[in-house]
């Protein structure tokens, strides 16, 4: 080098991607701006054809890839290329005295797992072939050395960022959420691949896959900010939500879809609930769609004003009629109608019905032992609670009428087919109905008559049930999610005329409760199971 001269300093940039959208354009962007294009197979391949000079990685790391493409860019010079700090004298001066090239630009998207695990019937051998190692180990690199390293995992950002490196506008802030972005990646990519191999409900570390689905319009209150997660390949039927006219939602109309989403997925036959607050106002099945959807307003009108009603059929016009009726006859809103379809003539009358009614669609709700849950064992459904600091994680109840085998008539008398028939409706009701709960339903009809919901006294509960069940109390069904402390709760269902009482048992008053029964000719049945739900 003659004195007085400077030999400009070599810039590279590193793009290895398995989702190649938008790379060309942004590898054009960085050789516009000076960067030296490193590549690997088939992003090398995607580039030459794209007349974008490339230097294939073998050329830095002195090795061919190998191995059936396992190695290609885990390497001393790849590595060391990406870490070393540029802001140390003694880390520039190892560089130049080893040849470490200075790669300023990682980009690169991952081996496709989550797409692979979610074929029918995948091998393990498939699934190993897709987790990909030497990503993000240059991902994780480049990330820790953001200060000096632009790190790209989402092609979304290449426009923005793109942008900024032709204006030379990037900033260490900027760089910073990039390598944020960058290791949440990492952590939803491995999370994946460990929920795979485990056969550990409960393991000892445990990390949650999820991906942004939508932000809310806001949380539980308009001051609170919320957005909706899920997890990879769920078969949730919130993977499908789609508005199809007025609001946003909120978190309380997301969760009250959700709630109203577990009762009617119980159930084969036709299925309507109205949700208030989590909470069911009415439950009701029919022989269609529109059938059940006026049982379910009927159990209680009142209650089902500003409601959020959900079907496990579609709407037709027929039902959304229903809806109509409501408000027009009682002034009644419904703030917003979630079900599977909705005709387009239904979805006209419903738009002219209430402007800010919220119309969603959903799609098909999978039947629960086709559900993927956070583990593959067995695709078992989970469910979080959430505490300070952190979360519960169980089992969801799902298999109700696998316990129908343990029920057990604990008086004299004994309940006609029809009776046990609306015992087992009202038992799988009242599954989804939140805690203490006791309800009232009809001993006829497949619907509630009176719901006592999220009481700390149970015969409060009780009271509850039957004082909004009123005539329709007489010879009707009371089912109760625990057993009865006393039998105080049976002597009052006496009184307003239940014939028909289904509760966990298991109390040790079981004896002054069986012995109430009998004296007011009611038949009771013992589940042996507890149906809380919180």
């Amino acid at each position: 080098m003659k004195a007085g001269k400077t030999e400009k300093v070599k810039k590279y940039a590193l793009l290895s991607v398995f989702e190649k959208t938008g790379i060309t354009d942004f590898a054009r962007t960085l050789q516009k701006k000076g960067y030296i294009i490193l590549s690997t197979g088939g992003t090398a391949k995607t580039l030459a054809k794209a007349n974008i000079a490339v230097v294939p990685i073998e050329k830095i790391t002195g090795n061919p890839e190998s191995f059936d493409g396992r190695m290609k860019t885990i390497s001393f010079q790849i590595e060391s290329g990406i870490l070393f700090d540029r802001t140390s004298p003694k880390h520039q001066k190892e560089a130049d005295e080893l040849s470490i090239p200075s790669i300023d630009v990682v980009v690169c998207n991952l081996y496709p797992f989550e797409q692979t695990v979610s074929k029918k019937k995948v091998s393990t051998a498939e699934a190993v072939e897709n987790i990909d190692v030497g990503g993000p180990t240059m991902v994780r690199a480049a990330a820790k050395n953001f200060k000096s390293v632009v790190v790209l995992v989402d092609p979304t950002d290449y426009e923005w960022v793109g942008e900024k490196i032709r204006s030379n506008s990037l900033s260490e802030y900027d760089r910073q959420q990039l390598a944020s972005k960058a290791f949440y990646h990492l952590s939803f990519y491995d999370s994946q691949i460990a929920h795979f191999f485990s056969d550990q409900l409960f393991p000892e570390e445990l990390t949650l896959p999820c991906r942004r689905l939508i932000s809310l319009r806001y949380g539980e209150n308009p001051h609170q900010h919320a957005a909706v997660y899920l997890t990879p390949n769920t078969k949730s039927p919130f993977s499908h939500l789609q508005k199809q006219w007025g609001r946003d939602m909120s978190l309380t109309n997301l969760t009250d879809i959700n709630a109203g989403l577990e009762a009617v997925r119980l159930f084969q036959e036709p299925a309507a609930v109205v949700i208030k607050h989590n909470n069911p106002c009415g439950v009701a099945l029919g022989e269609d769609a529109k059938e059940a959807l006026q049982r379910a307003i009927d159990a209680d009108p009142e209650s089902a004003f500003g409601g959020v009603i959900v079907l496990n059929k579609p709407m037709d016009l027929r039902t959304a009629k229903i809806v109509a009726s409501f408000k027009e006859e009682t002034k009644g809103n419904m703030d917003i109608v979630a079900v599977p379809e909705i005709d387009k003539d239904a979805l006209e009358l419903l738009s002219k019905t209430r402007k800010s009614m919220g119309i969603y669609t959903f799609g098909e709700i999978p039947d629960l032992s086709r559900h993927s849950g956070l583990s593959r064992i067995q695709n078992i459904r989970m469910d979080t609670k959430w505490v300070d600091g952190g979360f519960v994680l169980q089992t969801r109840d799902d298999d109700v009428e696998a316990g129908f085998k343990d029920w057990k008539v604990a008086t004299k008398k004994k309940p006609s087919p029809k009776q046990k028939e609306q015992m087992q409706i009202a038992w799988k009701f009242i599954t989804r109905i939140k805690s203490n709960a006791v309800i009232v339903v009809d001993k006829k009809l497949p619907m509630t008559r009176g719901i006592g919901t999220g009481q700390t006294s149970r015969v409060r509960a009780a009271k509850i049930a039957l004082q909004q069940a009123g005539k329709f109390a007489s010879e009707a069904v009371l089912a109760s999610d625990s057993f009865f402390p006393f039998d105080d709760s049976v002597k009052l269902a006496a009184e307003h005329g239940i014939k028909t009482i289904v509760q966990q048992g298991g109390s040790i008053n079981d004896k002054a409760s069986i012995e109430a029964a009998d004296k007011a000719g009611i038949t009771m049945v013992f589940t042996n199971r507890r149906a809380f739900w919180h």
